[in-house]
């Protein structure tokens, strides 16, 4: 789960990073402007998108300079039309000039994922299945886009490696088999989900036995995935995973399983398409 103090973290080391990126020595193409220069500007998507990143655009302009004045027309997770303003800035014309691109690139990306999570949560809607985002993001915005997956309506895997266990196969084969690894689990931290990923009915009923709270059924056919469902009858949550896309994202749901995993929630994102001009 992301606390209020991982957010904050990840925001200030974010904004931080992405500053000393952009003006590195000084912005020297703003300094063409006079410095008592005051600007106001507004900036609109050219395309449908479902708004996030707002925490992340406040931060690095209360950074930048804490006089530029921001008016959000829209709130975090509204579902904004092409050619909808969304947020007007005012204040040093310098200023909005320097955290342009930072601001946007912030928006676009984190707004663009989700957007793709809203899309692909419709078509879940009336099964019982949850969407979940993967460890395959973006590096250094794993927070970031997993808030943003929050924001669209899916839900948080595990954030990284420390809260909780996803046993794989390359586990198993170092601790000897799905029952040790899970007992060894068990031992190192009580109180953390442990998650095995199988791929064969054989393992399911290593998993089952084992005693784990999830298993993720990898690769599984959607007949297999239904027969799991009803031989697990409850025991165990049900994750599938593993070439599955917007096609049969349905399909997988219908087989009754408990969550799906989408690396590509998170991965291939396509950066919605922002303007900002001076009014």
């Amino acid at each position: 789960m992301i606390t209020q103090h991982l957010l904050n973290q990840a925001i200030s080391s974010n904004i931080q990073l992405a500053l000393s990126e952009d003006i590195g020595d000084g912005d020297i193409t703003a300094q063409l402007i006079p410095a008592t220069t005051q600007g106001q500007a507004r900036v609109i998507t050219r395309e449908t998108m479902v708004l996030a990143g707002i925490p992340w655009v406040d931060a690095l302009f209360a950074q930048l300079d804490s006089k530029v004045k921001l008016e959000w027309l829209a709130t975090e997770g509204t579902l904004l039309a092409p050619n909808s303003p969304f947020l007007r800035l005012s204040g040093s014309a310098r200023s909005l000039l320097t955290g342009e691109r930072a601001a946007l690139n912030f928006i676009q990306t984190l707004s663009g994922t989700a957007t793709k999570v809203r899309e692909l949560v419709g078509l879940l809607a009336g099964t019982k299945t949850q969407l979940l985002d993967t460890r395959k993001t973006l590096p250094c915005l794993r927070i970031a886009q997993k808030y943003a997956v929050g924001i669209g309506g899916g839900q948080n895997h595990r954030l990284g490696l420390f809260d909780a266990f996803l046993i794989k196969e390359n586990h198993i084969m170092a601790a000897g088999s799905i029952a040790q690894a899970v007992q060894q689990a068990r031992l190192i931290a009580p109180n953390k989900p442990v998650e095995v990923e199988v791929e064969s009915f054989a393992e399911l009923e290593q998993a089952l036995a084992a005693g784990a709270d999830i298993i993720m059924l990898d690769n599984f056919s959607h007949d297999d995935m239904r027969q799991a469902v009803t031989h697990t009858a409850g025991r165990a949550k049900l994750e599938a995973s593993g070439n599955i896309d917007r096609d049969t994202l349905r399909a997988v749901a219908e087989t009754g399983v408990d969550f799906v995993s989408m690396g590509a929630i998170t991965k291939d994102i396509k950066a919605i398409d922002l303007s900002m001009r001076f009014i």
